[in-house]
């Protein structure tokens, strides 16, 4: 028989129910026999022992909320009798020591990269079109839509196109509306047309297109130019073609200072055209045209060689986070990261607002005080900004979040962090910075899925790894994103997003450590490229620069 129930942490008085328990049903846990007092659906949570209003409730091992109301033993958690509350934290003593995974299967592994002249390797081989200033993104727009159709870039007509072309054809035949409605309409994508890669070495012609540039502070315009630098000179980018309106604060100089503080010795090919200088749109386009074509015949020089493992940067994402997010996929992926951190590569973990409770056991695991300073600093001034503003980290949970069990930000913030795996934190950075140490760094994002992952590939990840509960198709630009499911369910429901599924965790099919492998053996894949990541084959390339302000 199937278990029903997980306590995660000797130490929780919160028990998680692994499928929907029904009002009355016995279930046994470590020899303890519980009587369900209401329905508990599946990803939930009841209580251990009999709280009383005020009590600690307890998971992960760790302070998550705080009963508001007596909650008997076998009743149901919710946020009508469960409010956010987080331990404190400070600087105290080093925990570094950690039981390293077992890597030998792995130390002769390698993938097959793109090799840069900084020592960096690229998972892929992308050459960027940059609007310096949003007034610039129709132009990219245009240059982008030109290259990637003549290249061969546009692989086919999408399915969507095709299902247009389909409605239309109903229409004109006299079709009504209802019976339109009614129509099944093709899943297939038009090939036809598809032009031959003209440069099979480069992946694709990408852009970043923002909102940002001018009519901010001068601090917003040093942190743009600072994330572009780290695109720019990202191992994935061949090259970029920067387009500048001319008067904005976001100044080619500016973007250039970013870029040499990240490689002083950068020689990729860089080509920055001024729209004021030159005047005419069309000889804008032209020039820019000209010479992103010549970029692209010398990034097509470089091919694939192998690399070690070590030469990895993962980034480690969730979004649309469950109640199993914490024991299945983000645990998994903290395997994963045990065995690359192990090897000598380099994971980053981000979404600050969601490590809310974990603060100190993080603290803790830094290398020296310094690095424990500096995340404490980053933590507690982001937190202050927030309760400032009247919305602190408690508020992070989304209405998914809380409908599928994650009920209190220190609840999502305490599974999020199992994503980080046990090593311990070399290196701690600040937005957007750019990761410098192996091991593990902790990268100060918001926690919204497109702003973090945006600024974990801007800071050096080239591949990223995204647990998910709930669902989503975010992807980006230059760093393919693979996504896990934590349950099954979604994974049948949503695999044409999904590329992993370790929900098999939660029907006892698979342990931890066998998701781990297969997620690694998929990021060494994927990196090697010699399989896409859905998010990629789907062309989702979503790119938002977090505005420093309070986003959760």
């Amino acid at each position: 028989m199937k278990v029903k129930t997980l306590k995660i942490h000797p130490h929780d008085n919160a028990i998680v129910a692994l499928t929907t328990l029904e009002e009355g049903e016995n279930v046994v846990n470590n020899g303890i026999d519980y009587t369900l007092l209401g329905k508990v659906p599946s990803k939930h949570k009841f209580a251990e022992v009999d709280l009383r209003a005020g009590d600690d409730v307890i998971m992960y091992g760790v302070l998550v909320g705080k009963a508001t109301s007596d909650i008997p033993k076998g009743g149901l958690l919710s946020v009508k009798n469960v409010k956010h509350a987080s331990g404190t934290y400070g600087l105290r003593e080093r925990h570094t020591d950690w039981n390293k995974p077992d890597i030998s299967a792995w130390q002769q592994k390698t993938f097959m990269g793109y090799h840069r002249a900084d020592g960096s390797v690229g998972t892929a081989n992308y050459w960027l079109i940059i609007p310096l200033v949003f007034c610039e993104n129709q132009n990219v727009q245009t240059l982008q839509d030109a290259f990637v159709k003549e290249l061969g870039y546009q692989f086919n007509v999408s399915q969507q196109q095709t299902q247009v072309k389909q409605v239309i054809n109903l229409y004109k035949s006299g079709m009504s509306a209802a019976d339109i409605l009614g129509t099944d309409l093709s899943s297939a994508a038009d090939a036809s047309g598809a032009s031959e890669m003209l440069f099979p070495h480069v992946d694709g012609v990408k852009l970043l297109t923002h909102t940002l540039g001018c009519g901010g502070t001068k601090d917003d315009a040093t942190t743009l130019c600072g994330l572009l630098a780290g695109y720019i000179t990202h191992p994935n980018v061949a090259g970029a073609t920067v387009l500048s309106l001319g008067c904005q604060n976001a100044q080619a100089a500016l973007l250039k200072q970013e870029i040499a503080k990240r490689d002083s010795a950068f020689s990729k090919p860089l080509y920055v055209l001024e729209q004021q200088e030159i005047g005419n749109e069309s000889l804008l386009l032209q020039q820019a045209i000209k010479q992103t074509f010549t970029g692209l015949m010398q990034a097509n020089e470089l091919t694939r060689k192998p690399a070690p493992l070590s030469k990895l940067c993962v980034g480690l994402e969730c979004g649309g986070s469950d109640g199993f997010s914490g024991i299945s996929a983000n645990p998994a992926l903290g395997y994963a990261s045990d065995i690359l951190v192990a090897m000598g590569a380099s994971v980053i973990l981000s979404e600050f607002p969601e490590l809310c409770g974990v603060e100190q056991e993080l603290s803790d695991r830094c290398i020296d005080e310094a690095t424990a300073a500096r995340f404490i600093e980053l933590m507690s001034k982001y937190a202050e900004r927030a309760t400032a503003v009247g919305s602190g980290f408690d508020a992070n949970p989304s209405a998914g979040n809380v409908r599928d069990g994650l009920i209190t930000d220190a609840i999502k913030s305490a599974g999020a962090a199992r994503k980080g795996g046990t090593s311990p934190v070399t290196d701690v950075l600040d937005y957007p910075e750019k990761q410098r140490k192996p091991g593990l760094t902790l990268l100060c994002t918001p926690g919204s899925d497109i702003e973090s992952t945006t600024a974990e590939v801007g800071a050096g990840a080239t591949v990223v790894v995204f647990t998910t509960g709930l669902g989503t198709p975010t992807g980006n630009p230059v760093a393919p994103v693979l996504k896990v499911a934590t349950n099954t369910t979604l994974f049948n429901k949503m695999n044409d997003i999904i590329d992993i599924n370790a929900g098999t965790i939660i029907t006892g099919d698979e342990t931890i450590v066998e998701v781990g492998e297969r997620i690694l053996n998929h990021i060494i894949s994927v990196a090697s490229g010699e399989s896409k990541a859905k998010a990629t084959a789907g062309t989702h390339d979503d790119f938002i620069p977090w505005k420093r302000g309070i986003s959760l």
